[in-house]
């Protein structure tokens, strides 16, 4: 019977959120989180045991639980105040009276998603359950054969011995009958 593992709670940030999941090891978390990196060596995640937090990863187990890490307000007040600043002056201003031209908008560089692994083939394994019936049929098959031939050879044996039971039992009738003629015949030596 297989032992269960005890389930841990990890944490990761993406974006404004949080992805927590429930798994046996950092190894699960990662593949649950679908990361091709150790987040952990790097510090970008980390094991959990505040019972708040824990709660609804581990009644899910292995889904990604992603919870907003702070409200727009909070998000906002976090930006470096000269960032924020630049942002309102610029939304107030046109382009035209602008001091210094715009910007030109670098163009995304997007990496095509990657090819989901192709699904393990699983003829190989059909083909070797298949042959394992079929050896299954044949060794029933023989059991049975050698089962018929095993009754018949016990019903040879039980007429084998009755036969000669009844041989030995003729037999000893006459070896008695002979026993009994010849103590006769001795006694009647002696009395001569």
């Amino acid at each position: 019977m297989a032992r269960t593992q005890k389930l841990k709670v990890f944490r990761t940030p993406i974006g404004f959120h949080d992805a927590y999941v429930a798994a046996p090891s950092q190894k699960a978390a990662l593949e649950a989180w679908g990361s091709d990196t150790n987040l952990f060596a790097s510090g970008a995640a980390e094991r959990i045991d505040d019972p708040e937090l824990t709660r609804e990863p581990l009644a899910n187990p292995g889904k990604v639980i992603r919870r907003l890490r702070g409200t727009m307000a909070e998000h906002m007040a976090a930006l470096p105040k000269d960032e924020a600043r630049s942002r309102k002056k610029s939304k107030g201003r046109s382009t035209e009276t602008s001091a210094s031209p715009p910007r030109k908008a670098k163009p995304a560089i997007r990496k095509p998603p990657p090819k989901p692994k192709p699904r393990p083939d699983r003829q190989p394994l059909t083909r070797i359950e298949a042959e394992l019936a079929e050896i299954e049929k044949r060794h029933e098959r023989e059991r049975s054969a050698l089962g018929r031939k095993q009754a018949e050879l016990d019903r040879e044996r039980r007429a084998l011995e009755r036969d000669q039971a009844r041989e030995h039992e003729r037999v000893e009738r006459r070896v008695a009958a002979a026993r009994e003629k010849y103590d006769r015949a001795m006694r009647a030596w002696r009395a001569d």
